[in-house]
C-alpha cells in the first residue's frame, strides 16, 4: 500500500499497525532512544512482547543486510535466479541440494 509507504502516520491503517510502525521507525532510525513508554504503546494498542521482539528482529536484519550491501556493492540476483530458487523452494523447501557428482 503506497498510502503506508508515503506516511504510516496518515495512511488508512489500524491504530494497532501505526504504533507497531512508530516503535519500528524509533528502532530504524534512533534505536537509543527507545524506552518503556514506547514498547508500552505498542502493547496497549494490542502488541504481544514476542510479535514486538519479531517485527524489531525483522527489521533490524533488514537494515544490517541494506547497510551491507551498500557498503560492500554486492549486488541483487538477476529476476531469473530468484524464479528458479522459488520453485526449488516450492518443490522442496528450504532443504539444502544434494551436491552435484
Amino acid at each position: 500500500m503506497n498510502a503506508v509507504l508515503e506516511d504510516y502516520r496518515t495512511a488508512p491503517i489500524s491504530g494497532k499497525d501505526k504504533a507497531l510502525f512508530a516503535l519500528l521507525e524509533k528502532a530504524v532510525k534512533e534505536s537509543w532512544t527507545i524506552r518503556q513508554e514506547d514498547v508500552d504503546a505498542a502493547k496497549t494498542a494490542g502488541w504481544t512482547d514476542e510479535a514486538l521482539y519479531d517485527a524489531i528482529s525483522v527489521c533490524s536484519l533488514f537494515k544490517f543486510y541494506n547497510t551491507w550491501i551498500d557498503a560492500t556493492g554486492v549486488h541483487d540476483l538477476p529476476a531469473a535466479a530468484y524464479s528458479m530458487m522459488s520453485k526449488r523452494m516450492a518443490k522442496d523447501g528450504y532443504a539444502p541440494m544434494e551436491p552435484a557428482k
